[in-house]
């Protein structure tokens, strides 16, 4: 396989009816946190949407195949994983940070959130980011408005804790969500707002009465109602400023599985945003319900081709920027995009700008290296969808729309060279076979329903594709 899965076998056989574990209002224990934040949903929990905008919306996302998600915020300045540190629970890469700089718990949160006084993007330039992304063959883009620290990468009405009030304040671009949502726009891309459920800075989510000692409100909702119904109101009026202020959207990509979108009312910001945005996507992560409009494995990819809209992302590196990166090869991401597409999904690739508003040298040559195989290639990439013989040990295929036309991609792993002969049983080929990088007629022959392909002399070493008619 390309890629080492993932799988948890307990996605396969937990009910698509269970409770989110904040439902029952009593602090939520480990056990149930870990079990509500699955990776993405079993197969048999996925609801068709009803409405026929949002289905071609979703017909023309699986279009794109090849998207951009951007995690930006004050974990940049530092360089560290984003949010996640600030979660008190007995998980090693939850307190790993604390426990290396000798930080207690009150003392790192409380360095934390003092680093929205140090984020000052100074070299942001949302056109350059579009430029690289549009040259790396990237169609959509999906850009973090908010992560679980809460702190908003848009000018919220309704928080002072965000961009624009800060030591960027000043600067004509410091409402960066809408600087961004414009920049891709321009360059056709289709957009979407990332937005964390989850506020752990708002204090009816984390009330400052008690201690947090999960990611989940930190007090009793029977108990507290009141507060509850004011986070609700707090979330409600931060979704509709995106889905009102910010331009045409395509796609509300809301994160932190531990608290639903229905949880939250998000069928009412949809209501009323869909009538400024019709077709708009929601991707409510982990929903196990209706908002669940696509599904969202993270750092996988499923372990069988899925007949549902899905995506996996996945990081260059890792989702916020790092000092001294050691990115991960191209090889190895164009591989996981031809499995993914092979299987049925989309791919959005992790970019983490650094804290002064730039794209690393290094990623960017890993973005032009994808974007030239792109350019050569991505016939078999976009527009494509699933073939039933999809898979043959390196060999993965993919088919035109109308189903007459066969894309066949040896992805290479790091360490292999292209073999001199290809061979595959099924999706036997009628007439000739073709490479898709310069339509030169390659050498074939069926032996006891197999294929036999012999690799020309020269061809680069990186995913070979080819195609051929069927009937």
């Amino acid at each position: 396989m390309v890629l080492t899965h993932l799988l948890l076998s307990s996605l396969l056989t937990v009910s698509c009816n269970i409770e989110s574990p904040s439902a029952t209002g009593n602090i939520t224990t480990m056990e149930q946190v870990d079990s509500s934040a699955m990776s993405y949903s079993p197969l048999e929990c996925y609801v068709k949407p009803e409405d026929p905008e949002v289905l071609k919306k979703i017909d023309q996302w699986q279009d794109l195949k090849f998207g951009v998600l951007f995690h930006w915020g004050i974990y940049s300045v530092p360089g560290m994983m984003e949010s996640w540190n600030l979660c008190s629970e007995d998980v090693r890469w939850e307190y790993q940070f604390r426990e290396e700089h000798g930080m207690t718990y009150t003392e790192f949160k409380d360095w934390y959130w003092g680093l929205s006084k140090q984020f000052n993007p100074t070299k942001f330039d949302p056109t350059i980011w579009a430029d690289i992304m549009q040259d790396a063959g990237m169609k959509y883009m999906v850009f973090t408005t908010k992560h679980h620290d809460g702190f908003c990468m848009f000018d919220s009405k309704y928080s002072d804790y965000k961009i624009t009030n800060g030591p960027f304040a000043s600067n004509p671009r410091s409402n960066i969500t809408k600087e961004v949502l414009n920049a891709f726009r321009d360059k056709g891309f289709m957009v979407g707002e990332y937005f964390s459920k989850p506020d752990w800075h708002c204090k009816w989510y984390w009330n400052p009465l008690f201690a947090t000692p999960n990611r989940m409100q930190n007090y009793d909702r029977d108990k507290h109602p009141d507060w509850w119904n004011k986070y609700v109101e707090f979330t409600m009026n931060q979704l509709t400023e995106l889905t009102t202020d910010y331009g045409h959207i395509d796609i509300l990509w809301l994160d932190g599985g531990q608290i639903r979108g229905a949880e939250v009312n998000i069928g009412e910001v949809l209501k009323e945003a869909r009538k400024r945005h019709p077709g708009l996507i929601c991707a409510d992560r982990c929903s196990r319900d209706k908002y669940e409009e696509y599904q969202t494995p993270e750092h996988e990819i499923p372990r069988e081709q899925r007949n549902i809209p899905w995506e996996t992302n996945t990081p260059l590196l890792a989702w916020g920027w790092r000092y001294n990166p050691v990115y991960r090869t191209t090889r190895t991401i164009i591989s996981e995009l031809v499995e993914v597409v092979a299987k049925g999904g989309n791919y959005l690739l992790g970019i983490g700008p650094s804290p002064w508003g730039t794209i690393d040298d290094m990623a960017q040559q890993r973005l032009r290296e994808i974007g030239d195989w792109m350019r050569r290639n991505g016939e078999a990439i976009y527009s494509t969808r699933v073939t039933s013989i999809y898979h043959d040990g390196n060999l993965w295929f993919t088919a035109s729309k109308d189903g007459s036309t066969i894309y066949g991609i040896y992805a290479l792993p790091n360490d292999e060279e292209l073999p001199q002969t290809i061979e595959w049983s099924g999706n036997l080929p009628i007439g000739t076979v073709t490479s898709v990088d310069g339509g030169k007629m390659l050498k074939s022959k069926i032996i006891n329903d197999k294929v036999v392909l012999t690799v020309p002399k020269g061809v680069r070493q990186e995913a070979f594709v080819f195609k051929f008619r069927v009937k």
